[in-house]
């Protein structure tokens, strides 16, 4: 089950709120929100419920000895330690274990047959939050929560359990044992809600199924792919890269939207994971507005304990690069990711210490020309996974495989998809926003206008919805992006 289907958005989701709203007390809304959350888990796959919960306890249980009075500091330090190994151990088996093998496989003939192991859906975000808990009570900023069951609540809140943003559990604690929902809090949730809603279904499904037209579908295996792609022509290719960077940044802040707004409908407040990165004007500035709650954990979790910049030169390349290779293999198992992480870390080093301040001298326009075009040739590295494709993806952009210039058929979905992508383009600016921030303000000022503007800003999200729906119900492409994570 995901949030653009229609089973969440007209039985599962109304059910939840129904409940959660007629519960008496906080502990009953909590119980409410656990149950809803273990259910909507279970749909992908019951039998990792238990994984999901198994690591909570052991985390649980960690933290409760770790937390101890009379607990010393190498007690507090090997309970740390115990935590990380259980909960790296097992991400490091269900998501690496078979990318290992089948790579000591193909150079050793080793092992002869390599286990195919399901991926848990959502297990990277959900471990992350774990790490995060029993870091933060090793650190002492945090109590260990002595509630199994509120833990388990933080870990598997559906809002977010799978899809992210990475919620710390030092950010909703209070929350947990008391929250209060105003009309203001339901309203604004409501409409965070609608827009994500409609980011996804209007806006990142239709950019995807163009990407698969101007590329070719990611489902396809890798020899008709490199076939293909071979044929593909150059504004094929770049049409393509341009969907999917529309389609990626889309799909996953409208996730990101639709958690906010659910959290925000029952008094969780979950911080923003995006900031319209497509207008950075450096790649530096890019992953600071760029799925920023994995940029805070690694800087925070990794980065800083490892010296970050203050340290040798040597030593804050090396926890540079330490950083890119984990943000690589985060997203998934395989080489191109791998790629990927390496070669933004080339970019970020160049940056930082070849091009320094003079960054700044270069007019804005060239710069966000810049960004936009590693982001887009990042994402086409990010997109294909076979590493044959990928190098015959990359010619095809600068015309290297002898593939001409353009095609009629894709002169034809230009035209046909002309203003669709000009729309998707604009909703990655922030463009709307500053418009209906503009207009709000000015209607503050404007007392015969605040009546029309209340109304208004309710019927949008209805409008909102029923648009989305529409487009669920005749449109047979829906993809889930993060069932690698």
């Amino acid at each position: 089950m995901v949030f653009s289907s229609l089973i969440f958005l007209y039985a599962f989701f109304p059910l939840n709120l129904l409940c959660y709203w007629l519960a008496p007390s906080i502990r009953s809304k909590n119980i409410v929100a656990l149950c809803f959350s273990l259910v909507f888990y279970a749909w992908a796959g019951p039998k990792y419920v238990l994984l999901l919960v198994g690591m909570t306890l052991a985390d649980w249980l960690f933290c409760l000895r770790m937390d101890r009075s009379g607990c010393t500091h190498r007690g507090r330090k090997i309970c740390l330690i115990g935590a990380l190994t259980v909960n790296l151990g097992l991400l490091c088996i269900f998501k690496y274990l078979t990318f290992l093998l089948s790579n000591t496989n193909s150079l050793f003939g080793w092992p002869e047959t390599v286990p195919q192991i399901v991926l848990p859906v959502g297990i990277s975000f959900y471990t992350f939050q774990l790490i995060s808990y029993v870091v933060d009570v090793y650190r002492r900023e945090v109590p260990a929560q002595p509630s199994f069951w509120k833990l388990l609540l933080y870990v598997s809140m559906f809002h977010q359990c799978i899809a992210g943003p990475i919620v710390r559990y030092q950010d909703v604690a209070d929350e947990i044992d008391w929250r209060r929902v105003t009309r203001l809090d339901m309203a604004e949730g409501a409409g965070r809600f609608a827009v994500g809603l409609a980011k996804k279904a209007m806006l990142a499904n239709p950019c995807g199924a163009l990407a698969n037209t101007f590329l070719c579908a990611t489902s396809v295996e890798a020899g008709e792919a490199l076939t293909l792609l071979s044929g593909r022509s150059v504004l094929s290719l770049w049409l393509g890269v341009l969907a999917y960077t529309m389609q990626i940044y889309l799909d996953f802040s409208a996730y990101s939207d639709m958690a906010i707004g659910m959290g925000r409908m029952i008094g969780f407040h979950y911080r923003e994971n995006f900031n319209y990165p497509y207008i950075s004007k450096s790649v530096t500035e890019f992953w600071r507005r760029w799925h920023m709650s994995l940029s805070y954990f690694f800087r925070d979790y990794v980065y800083i304990p490892l010296g970050g910049s203050y340290c040798s030169k040597a030593c804050h390349l090396r926890n540079l690069a330490v950083v890119w290779l984990l943000t690589g293999l985060w997203h998934g198992a395989s080489w191109n990711f791998l790629l990927w992480g390496l070669y933004y870390l080339l970019f970020l080093l160049m940056e930082k210490f070849l091009l320094g301040g003079r960054m700044e001298r270069i007019p804005g326009l060239l710069r966000r020309g810049y960004l936009l075009l590693v982001v887009a040739l990042g994402w086409l590295i990010f997109r294909v996974t076979d590493l044959s494709c990928l190098v015959t993806a990359f010619r095809g952009l600068f015309g290297g495989n002898g593939n001409p210039l353009t095609d009629y058929v894709t002169q034809l979905e230009l035209q046909n998809h002309i203003f669709f992508l000009l729309a998707a383009l604009l909703a990655c600016t922030p463009l709307v926003r500053n418009l209906y921030r503009r207009i709000d303000r000015a209607v503050d000022g404007m007392p015969i206008l605040q009546k029309p503007w209340t109304v208004l800003q309710c019927v949008v999200p209805v409008l909102l919805l029923i648009l989305s729906t529409a487009a669920l119900v005749g449109d047979q492409y829906n993809p889930f992006l993060y069932y690698r994570f």
